[in-house]
């Protein structure tokens, strides 16, 4: 993957690209390449793609000045059409007090995904919830359980 696609030149922000000083937080030993990265906290390990790769991406939670916090929502991924932007479907149950029954609903919330993952449609993702990101998006993907990993099979079960 190419780095440099974008009209502006990609950096991450503490690495001095000049390479006449080293300031890093962290670097990978052995390697003459600097990267800074961080554990994005909450439980969630730093993908190893997050520390070796090459990609920048500023709104990472990783690589990027994102902090996570709020709320941790987990669904499937609807669609992956967007660059660096997925849909995930979480599905869920309402209780209709009147009929003393449930409903099925579903609501679609817009995620960043950054680079350091592989997603594909119906993959089970965890999203942290972080600060707003565009006008619609304010989540960002922390972990991925690709479809055929997932033991979790249907949703809604027939009782």
């Amino acid at each position: 993957m190419e780095v440099q696609n974008e009209k502006a030149f990609q950096k991450q922000k503490g690495i001095y690209v000049g390479r006449k000083r080293i300031v890093t937080k962290k670097s990978n030993k052995g390697s003459k390449a600097l990267r800074w990265w961080r554990n994005a906290g909450l439980g969630f390990r730093t993908p190893k793609t997050a520390i070796e790769g090459k990609y920048i991406d500023d709104k990472c939670p990783f690589t990027g000045n994102v902090s996570i916090r709020g709320r941790i929502l987990k669904g499937t991924v609807k669609t992956h059409k967007m660059n660096r932007t997925i849909i995930v479907r979480r599905d869920y149950l309402h209780y209709i007090k009147k009929y003393n029954r449930f409903e099925k609903r579903h609501s679609n919330t817009p995620a960043h995904v950054s680079p350091c993952f592989r997603i594909q449609e119906g993959d089970y993702v965890t999203i942290g919830e972080c600060r707003p990101l565009s006008k619609t998006v304010r989540f960002n993907v922390l972990d991925v359980v690709s479809k055929g990993d997932s033991e979790k099979g249907k949703q809604f079960k027939k009782m």
